[in-house]
């Protein structure tokens, strides 16, 4: 049997989100995860494009967030796409709440790494929706500056 090895720096990034939304404030939230749910993290087996957190009566919980179950796993792998709770102080829970109840804005998973005590954290960001003019005008200035740095070669 082959010892499975875990990659040690664990990035992985929601980059639908930036397109889509305008980051207010961010945040890094710890997440309650499962034995085998936090194997499947160290593989970078997680996927958050449609991912988005909302608020039930006692916290922050992300829903849509899909973890492949893990390959080794028994009995006690769990559902891939179930909802987790995100572990935040409650002085930041007030004040994202408080925002979003005024409207406009949503609290979305912007990037989930492992720290170095080997905790997974995601970090989650408060964003206003973006417009189609806004998403045209990033994407041209964002060929604008691949030009400019295409001409300093």
């Amino acid at each position: 049997m082959a010892k499975e090895t875990f990659q040690k720096n664990v990035q992985i990034q929601n980059r639908k989100a930036s397109h889509d939304f305008h980051f207010v404030d961010k945040f890094v939230a710890g997440i309650v995860l499962t034995g085998t749910e936090i194997k499947s993290v160290r593989q970078s087996k997680v996927n958050m494009q449609e991912a988005f957190c909302y608020f039930k009566e006692d916290g922050l919980w992300i829903k849509q967030m899909h973890i492949s179950p893990y390959t080794n796993g028994t009995y006690n792998n769990v559902p891939a796409d179930r909802d987790r709770k995100l572990l935040l102080l409650k002085r930041e829970l007030r004040k994202l709440k408080s925002k979003v109840e005024e409207g406009g804005m949503t609290v979305i998973p912007t990037r989930m790494f492992i720290n170095d005590k080997g905790l997974a954290k995601l970090e989650i960001a408060l964003a206003r929706g973006k417009k189609l003019y806004d998403k045209r005008n990033d994407i041209k200035e964002r060929d604008i500056k691949r030009e400019l740095d295409r001409m300093d070669y």
